[in-house]
């Protein structure tokens, strides 16, 4: 009811505005021809309202012409019929211009929907092929390892065994990893991720987004700044903001150069800054490695969610991530938690 009031009231409040118009111009056009202003009340009526609002509106212009400004004044009669056929003319010329703008809207929402639908498949089919691809791998290798151990023809020495069972336990990590990426996103998708802040120190952060990355941590050249104030974050998310970084840093990275990581503060916020040797970035498409299923540096393997996914959460905890292109190769990631001394930060 209250949308209906609110609606009347602005087609109303249109008749009144353009009657108000006619009044200030008919000393200096024809009366008749002045009729037309009354389209602009009903085009944006029809626009955002619908046919049923504008023919309301074009009988009340209607009406308030005669009124107002066709003789008799201050009456409905009409004594001339050329003033009849004017005012059905215009009648029929705000109808037909009701219908024109109603069927617009009609097909601008229904294009609309369809590109939302659009995005929707393409998003599913990147899911799709995510977990098509994604899953199949580290499944294939989870299998092949548990055949090896099963096998009764295979004489396996115990440092076989052991690298098949390494190899098990790194590919469930490895599963691990993109199904929680997955529910990571949908959850920040939804709005339904709030950051639990607590007060930490910046190297406890890092030390357990190394734990999360196991045997690839030993590639991580760490450097720690001592005097770094604490932050009030989310551990949890936090961790995996650095754990996301670190992983995409190390598999752009060859296993000979190191990923570094240096903890620095410039007194409102603390810096942590991951730089690696890989193949660089394209200034000019930065922002788009932090959307989601984006793959950046060529189009390497995985989902495209692991950056995505560290910047809803930094955003989420009142910091930013950002990147930065270095000149030749390599890129560095910054991630900027502001200062729980400098800046004490509410806990939302």
């Amino acid at each position: 009811m209250k949308g209906q009031a609110q609606r009347l009231a602005v087609s109303a409040a249109a008749v009144a505005v353009m009657t108000g118009a006619i009044f200030g111009l008919r000393n200096v056009a024809p009366v008749l021809g002045l009729a037309i202003l009354y389209l602009l009340a009903v085009l944006p009526v029809a626009v955002l309202y619908g046919l049923g609002y504008a023919l309301a509106v074009s009988i009340a212009s209607m009406l308030a012409f005669n009124f107002f400004f066709l003789p008799p004044l201050h009456t409905l009669a009409l004594t001339d019929s050329e003033n009849w056929v004017a005012l059905a003319v215009f009648v029929v010329t705000a109808a037909v211009v009701s219908e024109l703008a109603t069927r617009a809207r009609r097909r601008a929402f229904a294009a609309a929907e369809a590109d939302t639908l659009r995005r929707s498949d393409a998003a599913k089919t990147a899911v799709l092929h995510a977990v098509s691809h994604d899953l199949r791998s580290p499944l294939t290798a989870i299998r092949a390892a548990g055949e090896g151990l099963e096998s009764g023809s295979l004489q396996l020495e115990e440092s076989d065994r052991a690298t098949l069972l390494e190899t098990i336990r790194l590919e469930t990590a490895r599963l691990d990893r993109l199904v929680a990426n997955l529910l990571d996103l949908s959850r920040l998708e939804a709005g339904a991720a709030p950051a639990q802040r607590e007060l930490w120190p910046v190297d406890e952060l890092v030390s357990r987004a190394l734990d999360a990355l196991g045997g690839d941590a030993s590639r991580v050249s760490v450097t720690l700044d001592g005097e770094a104030p604490l932050v009030r974050v989310d551990v949890a998310q936090l961790e995996r903001v650095l754990a996301n970084v670190l992983e995409n840093a190390l598999r752009f990275s060859s296993p000979s150069d190191p990923v570094e990581l240096v903890v620095s503060s410039t007194g409102d916020d603390v810096l942590v800054r991951v730089t690696d040797r890989g193949p660089g970035l394209d200034p000019g498409s930065i922002e788009r490695i932090f959307e989601p299923f984006e793959h950046g540096r060529g189009g390497a393997e995985g989902t495209g969610l692991g950056l995505a996914i560290a910047r809803g959460f930094a955003e989420a905890n009142g910091c930013r991530l950002w990147a930065e292109a270095l000149p030749g190769s390599g890129a560095v990631f910054v991630l900027a938690m502001p200062s729980a001394a400098a800046r004490p930060t509410l806990v939302r």
